[in-house]
């Protein structure tokens, strides 16, 4: 158990860790069994957060260079689908040295386009093999490797409970994270957390914000365009809500930068874009290729698409790259809309490459004043 917590509303909240820290520990626990033969209760891994996690090893067994171990799954004080469940890794030490991670039983295949993992893989994301290849060649001896095959005995059951079959992963979860950490997120406490963050920004005479999503947007703002850290926040989910919060703070002008796959949903008047709430990403999309001409066969095709990703290349095979500036400037005019024009609002979209695919016209005016400031 993580023993680490943040305050949300006066209620002390648990933070926890993501299924891809407990592939890590998994694998570490493992591959050290599998050189030593003796048994570990718990083990160290380092998280992209920062924090050293110490997680208990559940389960094990031991075989001649050969282990498998699991860990349980902890959500904090935000427990989602898969909390409680157990993540279990197989190491095998070979005298090749490399490192080689596959999907067992409980992790899903990737079937269609557009994800972080082509098809036909397992859907254990980038950040989390990152992590596990990294924890396991701190233990492995000198030109030894190692294969490891991640399972989820309870995966297939719980994928029925997310939007992994909506994404075409079929037969059980997905192994994610990017920090290694679940933040407990209570949702009207974490709305009142981030609009402090605003307040405390206009009580310090800033008058434009830049507002993102996460950290990917983050660090457009930052290391594409060289922004000032301290005018940016996060919006999380709710983009309408935060919009709402900088003019109820007298804040006259935001710069938007996020990925498509949720600022499309702004061109749409969605203002809360948790895809548990809303969607239409694909069909604001087709609308918008269709006024510009794009056909019925090919607007078909968009809609069967699963992630904005795919529909990106499709797009640009199809030459209808400038739909994304016009995603862009509807989403301003609707931002705009959505608080009654008491605020200035500029959009820029980006893909998961981290290339820019739209800048609104608001935005380029915007982007300007930030830079000659």
């Amino acid at each position: 158990m993580l023993d680490r917590y943040i305050v949300k509303d006066g209620k002390k909240m648990r933070y926890g860790y993501t299924t891809g820290s407990c592939a890590a520990a998994a694998s570490k626990a493992a591959a050290i069994m599998a050189v030593t033969g003796k048994k570990v209760d718990f083990v160290r891994i380092d998280t992209p957060k920062g924090w050293k996690l110490d997680i208990k090893v559940k389960e094990y067994k031991i075989g001649d260079n050969y282990a498998t171990c699991s860990v349980e799954k902890d959500g904090g004080d935000d427990p989602d689908n898969t909390h409680g469940i157990l993540i279990t890794s197989s190491v095998k030490i070979v005298d090749e040295p490399k490192i080689e991670i596959k999907g067992g039983k409980g992790v899903g295949i990737v079937t269609k386009p557009g994800l972080a993992i082509l098809p036909g893989n397992p859907a254990i994301n980038p950040v989390p093999k990152m992590m596990i290849k990294k924890e396991v060649a701190e233990v492995l001896p000198e030109n030894k490797g190692a294969i490891i095959t991640i399972s989820v005995p309870k995966g297939e059951e719980i994928a029925k409970k997310t939007f992994n079959p909506r994404l075409g992963i079929v037969g059980g979860i997905s192994i994610l994270g990017t920090s290694g950490i679940v933040v407990p997120m209570s949702e009207e406490a974490f709305k009142e957390s981030l609009a402090l963050e605003i307040k405390m920004a206009a009580q310090e005479g800033i008058e434009k914000l830049i507002l993102v999503p996460g950290n990917y947007g983050k660090d457009m703002a930052i290391k594409y365009y060289k922004l000032d850290e301290r005018y940016v926040i996060r919006t999380s989910n709710f983009i309408g809500f935060m919009l709402e919060q900088c003019v109820e703070n007298g804040i006259k002008e935001v710069l938007m930068i996020g990925h498509i796959g949720k600022f499309v949903k702004l061109a749409g008047g969605i203002f809360h874009t948790h895809s548990k709430v809303a969607d239409g990403r694909m069909e604001i999309l087709a609308a918008n290729i269709a006024l510009l001409g794009g056909s019925c066969e090919f607007i078909e095709e968009l809609l069967e698409c699963v992630t904005t990703e795919a529909a990106i290349e499709m797009i640009k095979q199809r030459g209808y790259e400038k739909v994304f500036e016009a995603l862009c400037n509807k989403a301003e005019n609707r931002c705009k809309t959505r608080v009654y024009d008491e605020l200035n609002v500029g959009v820029i979209m980006f893909s998961m490459d981290k290339k820019i695919l739209g800048v609104g016209i608001q935005a380029k005016k915007i982007l300007e004043e930030f830079k000659n400031a």
